[in-house]
Parts: C-alpha cells; sequence; structure tokens
C-alpha cells in the first residue's frame, strides 16, 4: 500500500486557512466561477523511449481561469483516450472538460503520452506494455507540476499537495493504474525492465525524478484496471463514470477486444467500486445506464452527468468543508450574477468549442420563458437560428465550420462571440 504522508500542524493549519478562502461554495463546483479561460499549448513536461524504440517529447496543455488571484490551486491532470494508439491532448473526449473544470477554478494539464503497440502478434502483452508506458508518463506529468513550484517559482499557481489525475478510456487506465498499483510486486510480469523505455520501476525514467508523484484522488471515465485486486485499505479517493453498454471498455469484468480481437481481461467501473466499497474507501460512481463508450462526448445529458459527478467528487475532495456530493447536479446554478449595464447576461458554454460539440446556454431569470437564439457569421449573416423554452437549452454546432460568429439572444438584445475550433 502506498505511505502515507504524515503533514506538520503548521502545514495543515496553512491549508485549512487557505482552503476556507477559496471555498467560498461555487469555485471548484460551479463552472460559473470564470467566464474565460486561457490555454499554454504544448508544455514540455518529459521524454522517453516509445514503443517503436524512438525518443518522444511529452507535452501538456495548460487551462487556466482567466482573472484568478489564487496563487495555490488544485491541479487536475486529464489524460485523453485512443486505445493507446491514437489521440491527442485536444481529443473531443478531454477538451471540454478541461474548460469546464477551469472555469472552476481548477488549473488543468491535457497531457500527451506515449503510444502505439511493440508487438502486434502479441496483443495481449503488448497492450499491458502500453500501459504501462503511460503509467510512467502520467507520474512525470505530476512530477513536473511539483518540479515548477519548487524551481520555477509556481509559474501555474498550484497547490502541489493538491494533484488530481484523471483520464478518459486509455487515459482513465492510466490514471486508476497509477493510483493503485503501488507496489514492486504488482509491476505486471509482462513488464521487461531492461528494454528500452521500461525501466525505472514503478517510477519509470519519463522525466522530473527528485520529485513525488503521489496524488490526491482518481478521476475515471469509461476505464478499467487488470484486477480491482490492486485497491487496498487507505488508498486514494476514486470517482468514476462508465455506460453500462460500453462494448469498449467493459463495465464490469470483461474482454477488451481491438477490431474484434480479443486482448485481455479486465476489470471495469462496476468491480472496482465494489472493491472500494467493501475497502472503506472514499469513492463515487455514477452508472450511465444504457450508454455506450465515453458517451459524454457526443450525448449532451452524458457530459452533464459526467462533468457533473466529477466536479461534484473532486471539489469536496479539495474543500473539506463542503458537503459530499455525488450524481448528477446542476453546475451551472451556482451563478453570482453578472451584470452589464444593469442586465444580467447569459452564460455560453464550452467556449471555445470543437465543430460537432454541443453548447449549453442558459440565459437569465426573469426573462421571457420561450426565447430565440441566433448564431452570426463573420460576413454578417445569420448561419442558425431557433426558439428554445425554459432556463438552457443545449445546442447542436456540426454544421458550423472553424472561425468566430456571433451568438445573440433577441429577447435580451445581448450577444457573446462564440468560437468553434
Amino acid at each position: 500500500m502506498r505511505s502515507i504522508v504524515c503533514f506538520s500542524i503548521a502545514l495543515f493549519s496553512s491549508f485549512s486557512i487557505q482552503a476556507q478562502m477559496e471555498c467560498d461554495g461555487e469555485r471548484y463546483r460551479y463552472n460559473t466561477a470564470f467566464s474565460d479561460v486561457q490555454v499554454t499549448y504544448d508544455v514540455p513536461y518529459g521524454n522517453a523511449i516509445n514503443a517503436t524504440g524512438f525518443s518522444q517529447a511529452l507535452v501538456v496543455d495548460i487551462y487556466e481561469p482567466v482573472g484568478d488571484t489564487e496563487t495555490s490551486r488544485p491541479l487536475i491532470i486529464m489524460a485523453h483516450g485512443g486505445f493507446f494508439i491514437g489521440g491527442e491532448n485536444d481529443n473531443p473526449d478531454v477538451i471540454s472538460l478541461c474548460q469546464d473544470l477551469a472555469r472552476m477554478g481548477y488549473v488543468v494539464g491535457s497531457i500527451t503520452y506515449r503510444l502505439g503497440i511493440d508487438n502486434f502478434l502479441d496483443l495481449s502483452n503488448a497492450m499491458v506494455r502500453s500501459v504501462w508506458r503511460g503509467y510512467h508518463d502520467g507520474k512525470a506529468s505530476v512530477r513536473y507540476f511539483r518540479k515548477t513550484v519548487a524551481e520555477d517559482g509556481n509559474p501555474y499557481g498550484i497547490d502541489p499537495d493538491r494533484i488530481v489525475m484523471g483520464g478518459v478510456s486509455a487515459g482513465a487506465f492510466i490514471a486508476l493504474h497509477m493510483a493503485y498499483v503501488d507496489e514492486e510486486s504488482e509491476i505486471p510480469e509482462q513488464v521487461n525492465q531492461s528494454a528500452a523505455g521500461m525501466a525505472g520501476g514503478l517510477e519509470g525514467e519519463s522525466g522530473n525524478p527528485e520529485y513525488s508523484s503521489e496524488i490526491m484522488g482518481v478521476i475515471n471515465v469509461a476505464g478499467a484496471l487488470k484486477t480491482a485486486a490492486y485497491l487496498s485499505e487507505g488508498d486514494e479517493p476514486l470517482v468514476s463514470v462508465h455506460g453500462t453498454a460500453d462494448e469498449t471498455v467493459p463495465y464490469g469484468a470483461g474482454m477488451i477486444s481491438l477490431s474484434g480481437v480479443p486482448i485481455t481481461d479486465v476489470e471495469g467501473s462496476g468491480v472496482i467500486h465494489e472493491m472500494a466499497e467493501s475497502l472503506g474507501l472514499n469513492h463515487c460512481l455514477t452508472t450511465l445506464e444504457g450508454a455506450g463508450h465515453v458517451s459524454h462526448a457526443y450525448d449532451p445529458e452524458a457530459y452533464i452527468a459526467t462533468l457533473s459527478t466529477i466536479s461534484g467528487a473532486v471539489s469536496s475532495w479539495v474543500c473539506p468543508d463542503y458537503e459530499p456530493l455525488c450524481g448528477v447536479y446542476d453546475y451551472a446554478s451556482g451563478i453570482e450574477t453578472v451584470m452589464v449595464e444593469g442586465m444580467e447576461v447569459f452564460q455560453l458554454y464550452p467556449n471555445p468549442a470543437l465543430s460537432g460539440q454541443f453548447i449549453q446556454v442558459h440565459k437569465p431569470a426573469g426573462t421571457p420563458d420561450v426565447w430565440t437564439w441566433e448564431i452570426w457569421g463573420g460576413n454578417g449573416r445569420k448561419v442558425n437560428s431557433g426558439l428554445a423554452s425554459g432556463p438552457s437549452a443545449i445546442l447542436p454546432t456540426a454544421t458550423l465550420p472553424s472561425g468566430a460568429y456571433l451568438f445573440r439572444i433577441p429577447e435580451l438584445g445581448q450577444s457573446r462571440r462564440l468560437l468553434i475550433q
């Protein structure tokens, strides 16, 4: 079991005071805490030998809320999906989560990690090694951020004692194994530590070796462990979202396949949380009945469930005074009303959005129940419009190519710039 780090009374007191100041009831739980996000792209955090035997640079995109005055913020590191074959750190499965979590006040790092299968004739064993490379890279990313605090003056304003590791699909495999494979005896037998890119035991050789890779908790979206027996009493808290009809990564115990070829048996979120419950761990699981793999990337309702489950759980980890929250809630209802010339302003997110994503619109209270929305192009022509009712609406962007638009609600006489990436 991972050793428990003991903090001094002085450090604990300092953390408590800091948490009281920043945990105002909205921050970390509602994406209305900040309206804009800034991103620092492709920051190098490590380097390692990949599945093809070549050295690969590892980078992270760093999301921060604009206008934030806090200088010791919790950090969430996210790893994308892609079956360890494809994907980037701006995948649709992670980018909106990164944006919204940053709007809640977190610093969020979206990492690249080594991809590739080193032997397609032995997929089962090769996939284990792919997970292990990602495991090492994830640990290097945690160490990198601690290094920036110690050596670079904390340029991203993070709290090195509040780092959460998360991921989607393959990225969730990385996060789960990082937390719960914590004994040398648990290193898979398929890992030849004398092979290039595989050495270094539990910590690996992907960079920043002099710093700790300890994490505060785990975010798991549609991931799995080789076995839930990796969990032990006293392990890190866990929050998960998984669909019961996931045919890529099983919700329970089952086989992972690639193009119909069976690869290996794993235990998904349902089994993992049964084990977490039996061990008395702090855990939260939202089960998406009938949902497929990473449904939050294409289903607005699944996205709302995924983001709110994550933010509800993690906010109670980073703010001990927050009431524990596990499940779906309205993460836009904590708005401390924004005013422009005496008028409440509607909320629009994610913004920027990826073409094909859904955007969510929340209008101010006290305005007409039925209202009109319009999207205008840079050429001054209306490109889309429609009617909505109630306090919010979820709208598609599939017909919008990349570019800048004006989103308008005529009844309010208000417009906001909308960016499609």
